[in-house]
């Protein structure tokens, strides 16, 4: 029951006591590094969702990535602006994408199982990733999480098999008008060889 106050609560954040709440945390995380490691989830009610478990083997680490699009260096010899290949560009993955992916190389010995988002200021955006140890004993008995240790899943944060990377790929899209989407947009787009 509880669960549901604080989902409502994180709904609308600035509507709820979590405003003035925010405000003090995000003061605190810009201080502390981009990827710091946490005793437990800041919206439990989300983790839990996800299939964080509060047991050993579960680790969760906050991670911050910089908000925008992609910063050009501007090219050196003469061109118009249009050619410039400077502004209105976009990275190819979600920000939540490459916080996991961060957090993934911070934490080698671990698996991304999932993440969500905490906080964003004008310059950055912090998600909280839900990492699995697969090799520990509890997480290697347990029904729920068990799969994870399987061989196929081995770095699955980097083939983007998370749920922020098959949102990249647009694997959410299933029926008429996906048709080119699966296996890859890549492979399934006329054209290429």
């Amino acid at each position: 029951m509880a669960y549901k106050y604080i989902a409502e609560a994180w709904s609308k954040p600035e509507k709820s006591y979590l405003d003035e709440l925010m405000r003090q945390r995000l003061i605190e995380w810009r201080k502390q590094h981009t990827v710091t490691r946490i005793e437990r989830p800041t919206r439990l009610d989300r983790a839990r969702k996800l299939g964080y478990k509060a047991k050993q083997g579960f680790v969760i680490a906050r991670t911050s990535v910089r908000r925008g699009g992609l910063r050009k260096q501007r090219p050196r010899s003469g061109r118009r602006p249009k050619r410039m290949g400077v502004a209105k560009f976009k990275p190819a993955k979600s920000l939540r994408l490459i916080a996991e992916e961060r957090t993934a190389k911070k934490f080698p010995n671990l698996e991304v199982l999932n993440s969500y988002w905490v906080g964003e200021d004008g310059r950055h955006k912090w998600f909280e990733i839900i990492l699995v140890d697969k090799n520990h004993p509890a997480i290697k008995t347990d029904k729920d999480i068990g799969w994870i240790t399987e061989k196929q899943h081995k770095r699955r944060v980097f083939r983007s098999l998370t749920s922020a990377g098959k949102k990249v790929r647009s694997l959410r899209r299933k029926g008429r008008g996906a048709e080119k989407v699966r296996p890859s947009k890549r492979k399934g787009s006329k054209g290429t060889k």
